[in-house]
């Protein structure tokens, strides 16, 4: 059996509140009904200055992190922020899985006071009904539209006509009556084949995709489901599918790391499992997977940009409030006082769930300890779950926190094409945050780990280099930094942050014109394009200053011209040592064996497969901290500290 360790603290780091649960496999008496069951009621008003205010539907205070009355009052200004957002926007199609997004429209409806509309939108017959009439019409076919509905179930269940809710139930009941994962869909067997995901095509009584973000949504709500209707055998072989997704979040990590869009889906999903789970032991399990993807999320959420690499990364986000995770996590995390653009559909699970992130987690998103820092990291291959996937980590990432930004890479053994391996984000009085973005390849906006790509970083120094070939370098950083050229270093001014970089065999950048409308997000950004003049290895080396440790942008230039020095005198055989002004020095080695480079810093190698933990601050005192399958994550910040372990040899460990 696991167990589960959770630590919750109030809002002082000296008392720490502590909550234990074990989580055993033994079965729980469920009863078999044929009606849904009675779920206490959520509390939906108005107060005196027109405010919705939400009372979701109670949980236990042992499954709660506590917030401030501070912290509350600024989330729900945030809620209601988005619920103006989307009261009015039109919301008619439910066919496939539209009501990804048209299920929150109606509910955000609901919530601003058009109940009527929405409830009749929601119990609308479904575009596929006939593809669904095993399930009483009710779709429990795709994922996203999965999500929608449980939420539609068991929290605005009161609000539904009774005859469609137990419509719903008899349908859930027929779902989970055995695992409707692979069993032949009663019109279509298992599908005719093709692209396309639906059940016409891929067959099944449910969506069978398996990112880390489809998987949550099928595997909680067929959960949930199983639970409501007192299908035990389906409800159990769920709950060892959940329990082994945590017991990797804890162990491993995410396969799905720190998606800019897809982070928040996963992050959703659970939260219908917290809210909607009756097993404790399970509403823990959901906990446990929400506290752990708000601390991940926090590492990279900064002032509403979303920074460092990423898994499934699209390259459509790299600016404020770009990310669909920033737009998300913002509920939770705030720390800009520009409003969100386009808030996420999911916010709806959010603003209507009872949960809320650890406080010292909100500290971790806001960086409020102590910097300049170093932050080691690793993340698990994708597919994690098949053979070989737990043995070590897929990627090694190095994050520096200074003062004023934070700056990423990733490394592998393997080329990725939709990992974004480098990011830099830095404040701006104005918008929040500024990027400083590098990727390779075709397309200026197409990130990837390309094939040769090779990256070292020490602290705020980056090498990056690569062998010769007709795949461009593409800078991306605001139209309003400064760019200059002084022997022959290219200073970047950004606001608060200055960047000077030594090219490596680069011919003159030019700068690309941003002529695709799709792209409107960049117009203030400016994107620069450079090629090699040698058949020989080519990249750069970064420094990164601030105020803090150079005083002036003057005075960083003058240092950088007088005192860092790039050695080239390997470069044939792809070895590059790099001295910054500080004295500080980082070396790298090309492997031509696969794309893990050899790193030397400060003149110590750095050994990759002796480093696994996948938080770690090699200086000690980490905001963060979780080892390699050691299942005892702690953060850090703002003077307080959260505790939360998943050990797998079955004990509790404080």
């Amino acid at each position: 059996m696991k167990r589960l360790t959770i630590f919750r603290h109030t809002a002082t780091a000296s008392v720490l509140a502590l909550a234990v649960l074990v989580c055993s496999t033994k079965t729980t008496s469920l009863s078999r009904a044929n009606t849904p069951s009675p779920i206490a009621s959520p509390s939906i008003t108005k107060d005196a200055n027109g405010l919705v205010q939400i009372q979701p539907l109670p949980v236990d205070a042992k499954f709660q992190n506590q917030w401030t009355p501070e912290l509350e009052k600024e989330f729900q200004q945030r809620a209601n922020e988005v619920i103006r957002y989307y009261t009015g926007k039109k919301y008619n199609n439910n066919s496939g899985e539209n009501e990804k997004q048209t299920y929150p429209l109606a509910m955000f409806d609901f919530l601003a006071g058009n109940r009527e509309k929405a409830i009749a939108f929601l119990e609308k017959e479904d575009k596929q009904a006939q593809d669904n009439a095993h399930t009483d019409g009710i779709d429990y076919y795709y994922s996203f539209t999965l999500k929608g509905q449980i939420r539609k179930y068991f929290f605005f269940g009161k609000f539904l006509d009774p005859a469609y809710k137990q419509r719903m139930f008899n349908g859930a009941k027929k779902w989970t009556k055995q695992d409707p994962n692979g069993r032949p869909h009663p019109i279509y067997g298992r599908g005719r084949g093709g692209d396309s995901w639906g059940p016409d095509v891929r067959g099944s009584w449910v969506d069978g995709r398996n990112t880390d973000n489809l998987r949550a949504m099928r595997e909680i709500s067929v959960y949930l489901m199983a639970e409501e209707t007192g299908n035990e055998d389906v409800r159990q072989l769920y709950k060892k599918k959940i329990q082994r997704y945590v017991w990797a979040l804890y162990h491993i990590g995410m396969g799905e790391w720190d998606s800019e869009n897809y982070h928040g889906h996963t992050l959703a999903a659970y939260l219908n499992l917290y809210d909607f789970a009756k097993d404790p032991e399970v509403k823990q399990l959901g906990k446990a997977a929400l506290d752990w993807l708000c601390a991940a999320g926090a590492v990279k959420y900064y002032h509403g940009g979303f920074g460092g690499p990423t898994k499934r990364d699209y390259g459509k986000s790299n600016v404020v409030y770009g990310s669909s995770a920033a737009r998300l996590l913002w509920l939770y995390f705030g720390d800009n006082s520009l409003p969100n653009p386009k808030p996420e559909h999911d916010s709806i699970h959010i603003i209507t769930s009872a949960y809320r992130p650890p406080l010292a987690v909100v500290a971790l998103a806001r960086k409020q300890f102590k910097k300049p820092i170093e932050l080691l990291a690793t993340k698990p291959v994708y597919e994690n779950w098949q053979p070989g996937g737990e043995d070590r980590p897929g990627y090694w990432e190095t994050t520096f926190f200074g003062n004023t930004y934070q700056m990423g890479s990733v490394v592998g053994e393997f080329s990725d094409g939709d990992v974004g391996p480098f990011k830099l984000i830095a404040e701006n009085s104005q918008r929040g945050v500024d990027y400083f973005v590098v990727n390779t390849g075709d397309d200026r906006m197409k990130p990837g780990k390309n094939p040769g790509d090779q990256i070292g970083q020490y602290r705020n120094l980056a090498l990056w280099l690569r062998p010769a070939s007709d795949k461009s370098f593409f800078f991306q950083l605001p139209k309003k930094a400064k760019l200059e050229i002084e022997n022959g270093i290219w200073f970047f001014k950004l606001e608060k942050t200055w960047l000077a970089i030594h090219p490596i065999n680069f011919s003159a950048y030019t700068e690309v014109p941003i002529d695709d409308q799709k792209l409107s997000q960049y117009q203030e950004e400016k994107t620069l394009k450079v090629t090699t003049t040698s058949n020989q290895y080519y990249g750069f080396a970064l420094e990164v200053g601030e105020e803090q440790n150079t005083s002036s942008y003057a005075n960083f230039k003058k240092a950088v011209k007088s005192k860092s020095k790039l050695d080239l005198n390997q470069i044939t055989a792809g070895i590059v040592q790099f001295k910054a002004t500080t004295g500080d020095t980082l070396k790298i080695t090309h492997n031509p064996n696969n794309d893990l480079p050899i790193i030397v810093r400060n003149g110590i190698e750095y050994d990759w497969f002796k480093n696994f933990d996948i938080y770690k601050s090699p200086e000690g005192n980490s905001p963060i901290y979780l080892g390699w399958k050691q299942g005892s994550l702690r953060v850090e910040a703002g003077n307080l500290v959260f505790e939360e372990t998943v050990l797998s040899d079955g004990k509790v460990r404080f």
